[in-house]
């Protein structure tokens, strides 16, 4: 490697599977972070003088050694994943290198890179995992079950039919490879955008209820997913209240435990199916606007309104 000269990127060429793939895009993201603006050659090859001339080789070469960037899986001795079962593709070889570098590229953006670490770490466990597990056709949970909708198939789907003529000469499938990265890099930024999101949503919510008059009553200023950050942290929230779209503030209780359609406290049985001036009279909560008639939600005008239906709530309770 030279600090002026692109690097040089080579996996194998012909069928291409999404490990190959996904691994491709993991790099570009990452050296994408690494020199912002630079290129870089990237070569589907077989040849081995090829091959031993490339920086950084995946999927191919019959060599795992990380420190020499060489990333295959084929080869004898190969290494497995933690749970001494499921060996790694290609995929997942990458990624330990260069998997939270390519989550930090895609959230530097949001200026939410302070997330890659956590991010990256439960990928792995879960999306790259389930890659290295279709690849070798070996999971430590059992048998292997293809998906014909999961991002493995979509992939391969990519590959030109063997009546096609971009499945022949010395390029074949060059341009479908890249069709197939732009597709996984997609679901990849999507997926981490989405994560982002609920680490956001978590430092929101546990900031808020530190700063709770009532430990018991969460406020939020946004709409935001709260109940798996309750449950997760068991926080003794049995009212929500946060703005919702059409203006109003809603009033949500919190189940006892997740898919639960009880509460741990449910809003007064009086108030139940009540709305606007019916409700506000019976309430004493002038802006009122309903109350659920299962009593697991409800919303007044104001956040103030909200707020003291939460504080009624409490006291008749």
């Amino acid at each position: 490697m030279t600090d002026t000269a692109p690097l040089t990127l080579a996996t194998h060429s012909g069928k291409f599977h999404c490990d190959e793939v996904f691994a491709y895009v993991v790099l570009r993201q990452a050296l994408a972070l690494a020199a912002p603006g630079a290129d870089h050659n990237f070569v589907r090859t077989r040849k081995a003088e090829l091959i031993e001339a490339a920086d950084i080789v995946w999927d191919v070469g019959g060599v795992f050694d990380q420190a020499a960037s060489r990333f295959d899986h084929h080869q004898r001795g190969a290494p497995l994943r933690d749970d001494g079962i499921t060996p790694f593709s290609s995929a997942g070889l990458i990624w330990q290198v260069y998997g939270e570098r390519a989550v930090a590229a895609l959230l530097q953006p949001s200026g939410s890179a302070a997330f890659a670490g956590a991010i990256a770490a439960e990928l792995d466990a879960g999306m790259v995992k389930r890659i290295d597990e279709l690849d070798n056709g070996i999971s430590a949970e059992g048998p292997v079950v293809r998906d014909s909708l999961g991002l493995a198939r979509l992939v391969e789907d990519c590959n030109p039919t063997w009546d096609d003529a971009a499945s022949n000469g010395p390029t074949a499938g060059d341009d479908a490879f890249q069709e197939a990265a732009s597709l996984v890099e997609g679901v990849l930024r999507r997926r981490v955008e989405g994560m982002r999101a609920r680490h956001e949503a978590e430092s929101i919510i546990l900031a808020a209820h530190g700063k709770a008059v009532d430990p018991r009553v969460l406020v939020l200023e946004r709409g935001m997913p709260w109940k798996n950050v309750v449950f997760h942290h068991d926080l003794p929230v049995l009212f929500t209240i946060s703005p919702a779209s059409n203006g109003n503030w809603m009033i949500d209780t919190v189940p006892p435990e997740p898919g639960s359609f009880a509460q741990r406290l449910p809003l007064p049985e009086n108030w139940a199916g009540l709305q606007n001036a019916e409700l506000a009279a019976e309430s004493g909560v002038a802006d009122a606007v309903f109350v659920h008639l299962r009593r697991f939600v409800g919303a007044a005008k104001t956040r103030e309104g909200a707020l003291e239906m939460a504080r009624l709530a409490l006291a008749a309770a």
